[in-house]
């Protein structure tokens, strides 16, 4: 409007003395006399300074009367109680604790190896064989002595209970036989120790020594056994969170490299705080039947710690901060029938983030109209419009 009135302004000065000056110009070019020409010069710019001051002292005027220029234009929300779930973001790592690299407790050689890499085996099923190094031999000639011991205590003890003989010749059949017994035992054992088992049913995963080789109790890594069926995922959560991730929680976990999304629970929260990083350990058990799933993949956790079932959320970008560090909005109040009303900051208490919504703990209530588009811009107690629908469409 203030240009529209300018541009009339102009437009009736210019048009009721434009011949009369064009004249008068053409007349003193004409007359080639430059006392003439310079005089015309300073006439016209006197003209243009009064004009410049009219014009001026009309803008100030309709600066005054145009109420509409000074109101800017804003979109508002209504705050409605929502769910709010809040999630606490963790890394992991995919574990079991059937996963497993056999050692021998025997050194000798390694003289039969019987699975191969991928093979499924049973809990207690043999899978290789170390030289027991003359032990059968032993075991063999222990075996005769403890014949012969245990047939001679059976004989004594007969005429014992006949009251034949004496006491310490029963006794000392007695004796030879059992040491004779628990040395075919020890023998026994170290003979078992020759042979290994699987721990578990799983697969083997790795064969890492060969058939011929020297091993060494406790030293020499046999071969990888490990069973996909009871995985888990390990992770480590800041301590100011031990009380809100607890044993049950639920648990959205992530798998960028296979593409996956699954939903689990933590099933164990460790109840030691590591004192060189302050967490403590939690674990999620995840099924894993298709055994896409493999240990020490990586894992993205979405935890559950925190739920208000009627809580007020806003966008972040409509909070401001004033110099005390109290936070605040701007809401309409007094809104009339041309959708004009009064913005009003209100401080506020917030609470926990997701994303852009932050939850509104104190300062407004149910069904506030917050200024949205334009709350950066806005004043306190200063006249809106709230554009509608349509008025953004057509805009």
């Amino acid at each position: 409007m203030k240009n529209i009135i300018t541009l009339l302004t102009l437009t009736l000065l210019l048009t009721s003395c434009g011949e009369d000056k064009k004249n008068t110009v053409e007349k003193a070019l004409e007359s080639n006399n430059l006392e003439i020409i310079r005089k015309k010069r300073a006439e016209l710019v006197d003209e243009q300074q009064v004009l410049h001051d009219k014009i001026k002292m009309l803008d100030e005027k309709i600066s005054v009367l145009d109420t509409t220029k000074n109101v800017p234009l804003i979109t508002t929300f209504k705050a409605k109680p929502e769910e709010f779930n809040h999630v606490l973001e963790l890394q992991g790592n995919v574990t079991t604790k059937n996963l497993m690299v056999l050692k021998p407790e025997y050194n000798g050689i390694l003289t039969n190896v019987y699975v191969k890499e991928g093979q499924r085996v049973s809990k207690g099923q043999t899978l290789a064989k170390i030289d027991d190094g003359g032990l059968s031999q032993q075991l063999a000639q222990q075996q005769i002595q403890t014949d012969l011991a245990k047939t001679t205590f059976e004989r004594q003890k007969r005429l014992w209970d006949q009251k034949i003989g004496s006491e310490i010749q029963f006794l000392q059949a007695k004796s030879n036989y059992e040491g004779q017994a628990e040395a075919v035992n020890q023998i026994r054992q170290q003979i078992a120790k020759t042979v290994v088992k699987a721990p578990f049913s799983g697969t083997i995963d790795n064969i890492i020594t060969e058939q011929g080789s020297v091993v060494a109790a406790g030293q020499t890594q046999l071969m990888q056994i490990v069973n996909l069926d009871d995985m888990y995922i390990e992770t480590e959560v800041p301590e100011r969170y031990v009380n809100a991730i607890t044993k049950g929680k639920d648990v959205e976990v992530n798998f960028p490299v296979l593409g996956k999304t699954l939903t689990a629970k933590v099933r164990q929260t460790s109840d030691v705080i590591n004192p060189a990083n302050r967490t403590f350990k939690a674990e999620v058990a995840i099924p894993n039947k298709d055994k896409s799933i493999k240990p020490n993949l990586t894992a993205r956790l979405k935890i559950n710690d925190y739920t208000n079932e009627n809580a007020l959320l806003i966008p972040q970008s409509i909070i401001s901060e004033n110099a005390e560090g109290e936070q605040y909005v701007y809401v309409v109040k007094d809104k009339n029938d041309k959708n004009q009303g009064t913005a009003m900051r209100v401080v506020i208490k917030t609470g926990r983030t997701q994303g852009d919504q932050i939850e509104v703990l104190e300062g407004i209530e149910n069904n506030a109209e917050l200024i949205q588009e334009g709350a950066r811009s806005v004043k306190d107690g200063q006249t809106v419009e709230v554009l509608t629908i349509d008025d953004k469409q057509n805009g």
